[in-house]
C-alpha cells in the first residue's frame, strides 16, 4: 500500500451497519471525509430528514434515489450526482421498482 493510498476491493468495507432497515457500509473514514456505500430496498427511504455540519456529495451507482434537500426534491437516476450543505435538512428514498445504490462522500465525516 501507498502511504495517503487505500483500495477498496467490491464487497469489502471497513464496517457495516444497518440504519432504518437500510444496509450502510464504511469504506473508509479519515479525518476530513468519509465514504458510505448505501442500499436501498424499493420504496424504503430514510424516514426523518438529516442535519449535521459540512457537506455531502452523492452519487447513483444503481437504481433510482429521490434526494431531498430543504423543499427541493432530485430524482436522480444511475450515473447522477448531488452535492449539497449538510446543515439543510435532507433525506433519500428509493422511488423505482428495484433495489438502489448509491454512494455519499461527507466532509467532514460525521455519519458514522
Amino acid at each position: 500500500m501507498v502511504e495517503g493510498a487505500l483500495f477498496i476491493p467490491k464487497g469489502k468495507a471497513l464496517s457495516e451497519t444497518t440504519i432504518e432497515g437500510k444496509k450502510i457500509n464504511l469504506l473508509f473514514k479519515s479525518d476530513k471525509m468519509e465514504g458510505l456505500l448505501i442500499e436501498v430496498e424499493p420504496g424504503d427511504e430514510f424516514g426523518k430528514q438529516y442535519t449535521h455540519d459540512g457537506e455531502e456529495i452523492h452519487l447513483v451507482i444503481e437504481g433510482e434515489i429521490e434526494y431531498k434537500v430543504g423543499n427541493q426534491t432530485y430524482p436522480l437516476k444511475e450515473g447522477e450526482a448531488l452535492w449539497h450543505r449538510a446543515n439543510i435538512p435532507h433525506s433519500a428514498r428509493n422511488k423505482g421498482d428495484k433495489k438502489a445504490v448509491y454512494l455519499t462522500i461527507g466532509a467532514p465525516p460525521t455519519f458514522m
